[in-house]
């Protein structure tokens, strides 16, 4: 299934924009493009949100025909045990983490300890929790960790632009994490002169226009005969003014999710 995620609304949720769009804002326009699914990852306000909030939020969710998923940073036990708790009122079936979140940089060997401690609370509720692959963790020292452990409930929520910026390749990072990937993360990126010719950006580009060969990963992990979630996300820079930036975000949008819809 397709879904969008708040990193396609990352500028209509920042205070950068005149009127900042709520998280039932996002559901809204999410069922207006015709999809499904939505995935509340890194939104900082759901940590702060009250239990009645939620629970509208939940509410407002079930009522548009929306499945939610959840994404957060970091494998502390107590942490992961809230989201667990929030998983149940969204009626959640995969949160998404990373090995680091804020304040904590665990060994892996700890990181191992936390996640079999949390595990089988997650197991017993049907909730997947899928690691993201990214520029602080080496993919093949993330992968060891999940397979040590080797439980159904744990996985790899693949985001292949991550690893670049560690000098990896996205193409091996795919591979690498075919047989394990729960959750993939939609954005295409490129490199851009900076000015004076001095040096690189890397940051987002519009669907299929950049570096990212998804062909390679849909004929790779074969995420729509696995039943596995593709989120729309942008690294979108700021585009100068909000009107601009708002109006871009949109038409990424527009063009990833017609670029997902026409491939096989």
């Amino acid at each position: 299934m397709f879904g969008l995620g708040t990193y396609a609304y990352f500028w209509r949720h920042s205070d950068r924009v005149p009127e900042p769009l709520s998280l039932i804002g996002a559901f809204e326009d999410t069922r207006a493009h015709g999809v499904e699914l939505f995935q509340i990852c890194d939104y900082a306000p759901l940590e702060r949100m009250s239990d009645s909030a939620l629970r509208d939020a939940a509410a407002a969710a079930r009522d548009l025909g929306l499945t939610v998923e959840l994404g957060t940073k970091g494998v502390v036990p107590k942490h992961l045990s809230r989201f667990l708790e929030l998983a149940g009122i969204f009626d959640t079936r995969l949160i998404r983490s990373m090995l680091y979140g804020p304040g904590s940089r665990p060994s892996l060997a700890e990181a191992e300890t936390w996640l079999r401690d949390a595990l089988p609370a997650y197991a017993s509720a049907g909730v997947t929790l899928a690691l993201e692959t990214y520029e602080q963790l080496a993919t093949v020292d993330l992968l060891g960790v999940i397979e040590r452990i080797g439980s159904e409930y744990l996985g790899i929520c693949l985001d292949p632009a991550n690893v670049v910026a560690r000098l990896e390749s996205p193409r091996t990072c795919v591979e690498q994490t075919t047989a394990l990937t729960k959750n993939v993360h939609v954005k295409d990126f490129a490199f851009t002169r900076q000015p004076g010719w001095v040096g690189f950006a890397y940051s987002g580009a519009p669907m299929g226009s950049g570096l990212h060969d998804y062909a390679h990963l849909l004929a790779t992990v074969c995420p729509r005969e696995r039943g596995i979630n593709e989120i729309v996300e942008h690294w979108l820079p700021w585009q100068d003014d909000a009107e601009t930036t708002i109006r871009t975000e949109r038409e990424w949008t527009r063009i990833t999710l017609d670029y997902l819809r026409s491939t096989p």
